[in-house]
């Protein structure tokens, strides 16, 4: 073979070798990303994938991750959108996101979703204990709120929760969101995860994520735990059925605590001027801010009557509770 032959071939040879050294370069890459999307595709949000809880001690939520929300960068977006996970293989809900904006919230009132029945639906009524009339102790609730996105009857968007759950628990926080995006038409970043231990049926809260997007989280930022109990109610878990608590006393029962007041303005007695009576004080407290004041304080007046609650007591007990005093009246 002369020397210009076997350059020729050697060249060839190069050339083949490269081009077989490439395609299996490009191979590699491609099983490496079919393995990556597989892990996407085929991995639905787990309904049991939870934070570490505390167990529940009187307080209907409570911060977690020191309340910091955990959307990532590549999560957070102002193109508003909404997304609920599968059902997973118990019939259960999982996680449900959005980027919520004014062009996702209905424009018409909610129609009928009782033809849902979620995991762990086991209805009662309990007189006296639940504060709704019938005192049906469960109701569907949405993941993401209706008034948010004005989804409504989407099995994958309602999960068994005690009334007092559904309104004393979430919809403080629903209502927050839905009230900054109406006034301000930014948006902002939500995420509900229902937690559900092991094969339960019922789940024992939901974890609720909020980011305003616009200001960087300077209006809404919070990362809670929201538990599904209802008290003076025992809850099985694992199906959802209940029972009286035959040991519970309400404070409204105890002969040693003045009555915390939860009744709207429509029932209840209003007092121009901070009365005291013992060591006991009349404050009205803010569900929406976590803030307490003085009823003849200014802010009162600029509160949303369903975030009201009036309450007779000492402060060390609502500051025990979660709230916080207010820095204009300072009580």
């Amino acid at each position: 073979m002369d020397l210009a032959v076997a350059r020729s071939f050697l060249g060839v040879k190069k050339v083949s070798v490269m081009k077989r050294e490439n395609i299996n370069y490009k191979r590699g890459i491609g099983l490496a990303l079919g393995l990556i999307l597989s892990l996407f595709v085929c991995t639905p949000i787990s309904a049991t994938a939870k934070p570490d809880i505390p167990a529940y001690d009187g307080k209907v939520s409570i911060a977690i991750n020191e309340n910091i929300p955990t959307f990532s960068s590549s999560e957070i977006t102002t193109i508003s959108y909404e997304k609920y996970g599968e059902l997973d293989k118990l019939g259960r809900c999982t996680a449900a996101e959005a980027c919520v904006g004014k062009e996702l919230m209905p424009t018409e009132k909610r129609g009928s979703i009782g033809m849902i029945k979620p995991t762990g639906w086991n209805q009662n009524k309990y007189e006296g204990l639940v504060n709704s009339n019938p005192p049906y102790l469960y109701n569907r609730c949405h993941l993401i709120g209706y008034q948010l996105t004005g989804e409504n009857a989407n099995e994958k968007n309602l999960i068994t929760g005690t009334r007092y759950f559904n309104i004393e628990g979430m919809l403080p926080y629903e209502d927050e969101v839905a009230d900054y995006v109406k006034n301000s038409s930014n948006h902002v970043m939500y995420r509900v995860t229902p937690i559900f231990d092991g094969d339960n049926l019922l789940c024992k809260g939901v974890q609720m994520e909020a980011y305003s997007v616009e200001d960087k989280g300077k209006a809404i930022s919070f990362n809670v735990f929201c538990y599904n109990v209802q008290p003076g109610v025992i809850l099985n878990y694992s199906d959802g059925t209940n029972y009286k608590d035959e040991n519970y006393v309400s404070k409204t029962s105890s002969k040693n605590e003045t009555p915390q007041k939860l009744e709207t303005t429509s029932n209840i007695e209003k007092e121009t001027t901070a009365t005291t009576t013992n060591d006991n004080t009349a404050y009205i407290a803010n569900r929406n801010t976590k803030k307490f004041h003085y009823q003849t304080c200014s802010s009162v007046s600029e509160m949303k009557e369903k975030n009201k609650l009036y309450y007779n007591g000492t402060r060390e007990e609502l500051i025990e509770q979660g709230y916080a005093p207010c820095k204009r009246c300072n009580p």
